[in-house]
């Protein structure tokens, strides 16, 4: 497995910052709604970037979130080719990020284990 450059940590770095900003700000369509991405990854030769997000309404939204910043991927594009200083923009693969709602789901069961542990304890 081929790793990654420095460079291609640091594009994916800017590129999320400029695209929650975009996001934020600059993106009108409704059926993106209110989503924050957790990171980019971007390719070695700085051509495809798959941008991992989550979705304030959760995991029942995540495929009408995903199609919807598809849809705008375009547009996101342009924009951060006006942002950034980069001879091309990578290509936006969109996925959706389950792993803070798996983390909140392990803690439950943690949390349950040890309120068993002390029912049996006592």
């Amino acid at each position: 497995m081929k790793k990654t450059s420095q460079r291609a940590h640091r594009v994916g770095d800017q590129l999320q910052r400029e695209l929650a900003d975009l996001l934020k700000n600059e993106v009108k369509d409704p059926r993106v709604g209110p989503v924050t991405i957790t990171e980019v990854d971007v390719t070695s030769d700085l051509s495809h970037a798959t941008v991992r997000f989550t979705h304030l309404a959760g995991k029942e939204k995540s495929q009408a979130a995903v199609d919807a910043l598809a849809r705008t991927a375009g547009f996101l594009r342009s924009e951060l080719a006006h942002r950034l200083n980069l001879y091309s923009v990578p290509q936006l693969h969109f996925v959706y990020d389950d792993s803070i709602e798996a983390g909140m789901r392990l803690s439950q069961l943690i949390d349950a284990a040890v309120a068993e542990d002390r029912k049996r304890q006592e």
